[in-house]
């Protein structure tokens, strides 16, 4: 199953450099706006300590680590939703993803110039904010428009979608998003159906100046940005895609020793990835064995045979059981052959509902 993340922001705030980062692309990153016309899709490795710690358990050959996919969107423009700077097409490029990586720029540079002429990064996600806001109203007033003249029809379902449409364009003309409306779980699933701009969950990425990453606080920007996620339920992440980069262009031990000696545990980049998977409602189960270690990936709440259908349709479709152990269990005993000594092995049904870390193996009928 395929996911991904749409970085969105104004142009030239650092988005084609953190996304050449990500995924080492090389694509052109440039002072000028629109530089990026046709997304860039990059699937990127989810890092993941316990692959290597497993593999070495099971003497594996192979480690597979789970991935998600990055989507470097370009710059929106106020008045995209009509139109301006491409702007259909670049709202159409975000309805394609599941979630936006926000990106608004902190830092003070003569030589990059902003768009609007100034930062101010509240401003700037105000302005993405409401043309995302502004399509989505479109499309609902086209929907409501059509079910109200089916609804006078005696339509039950026209009926409930034009009340829906109803709910919603308060919503979004109250200034909220979407995914903060309190929908019923009917409701709810209607609206996933039509992928509105302002139903994604966001996380807001801070650009800031090499100067400042290590001290956000210090950026005037700063308080008021987390206030405005706050306003938003989003998250925020905050890095320089300069030294982002510069960090990807290295070799693996060199990066290491360069991330010491900025005095982090680890990079910008692994912590947008994670953070970029956890945002998408994701969590990851492990597989084990002398052919290969491996991470496969669940949306939180799946089931025992939904987790076997990520694997193969077969084994989902047959599912009998599934027998697994904690990674910590496993870790702590050493051996899947001990897990089932000292009890730490579980035998798990239909209804059990899989967690982040759980070591599995699937029993199922061919």
């Amino acid at each position: 199953m395929g996911f991904s993340c749409g970085i969105v922001g104004l142009p030239n705030v650092g988005k084609s450099t953190l996304f050449n980062a990500l995924t080492k692309a090389g694509i052109e990153s440039a002072n000028y706006p629109f530089c990026t016309i046709d997304p860039n899709i990059g699937i990127v490795n989810v890092p993941d300590e316990r692959l290597a710690v497993l593999s070495k358990i099971s003497s594996s050959k192979k480690l597979i680590p789970t991935t998600v996919e990055f989507v470097d969107i370009a710059g929106l423009v106020k008045g995209a939703s009509k139109g301006e700077g491409l702007g259909n097409q670049f709202l159409s490029n975000i309805r394609e993803t599941d979630a936006i990586i926000m990106m608004t720029r902190l830092f003070q540079d003569e030589d990059v110039m902003h768009v609007i002429g100034s930062i101010d990064p509240v401003r700037d996600i105000n302005i993405v904010l409401d043309e995302l806001a502004l399509k989505d109203l479109e499309t609902i007033l086209n929907v409501k428009s059509k079910q109200e003249r089916q609804a006078r029809t005696g339509i039950k379902e026209a009926k409930i979608l034009f009340e829906l449409m109803v709910v919603l364009e308060q919503i979004i003309t109250d200034g909220k998003m979407i995914h903060q409306a309190e929908l019923t779980p009917a409701q709810r699933a209607l609206t996933d159906g039509y992928r509105f701009l302002t139903d994604k969950p966001i996380l807001i990425v801070a650009n800031l100046s090499e100067s400042e990453v290590n001290d956000p606080t210090q950026n005037v920007y700063w308080a008021p940005l987390n206030q405005k996620a706050e306003q938003l339920g989003a998250g925020v992440l905050h890095l320089s895609a300069q030294i982002e980069q510069e960090i990807s262009e290295l070799e693996e031990e060199e990066a290491k020793e360069y991330i010491a000696e900025l005095g982090w545990e680890d990079s910008g980049l692994n912590r947008l990835i994670k953070a970029g998977f956890e945002l998408l409602g994701l969590i990851t189960y492990l597989t084990t064995g002398e052919i290969e270690t491996r991470a496969w990936t669940l949306r939180q709440g799946m089931l025992a045979p939904e987790a076997a259908g990520v694997i193969h349709t077969d084994m989902q479709k047959g599912f009998i059981r599934m027998e697994t152990v904690s990674y910590e269990d496993l870790v702590m005993v050493g051996a899947w052959s001990k897990a089932r000594e000292k009890g730490v092995l579980r035998q798990e049904g239909k209804e059990y509902i899989v967690k982040d870390g759980d070591v599995v193996h699937f029993l199922f009928n061919n």
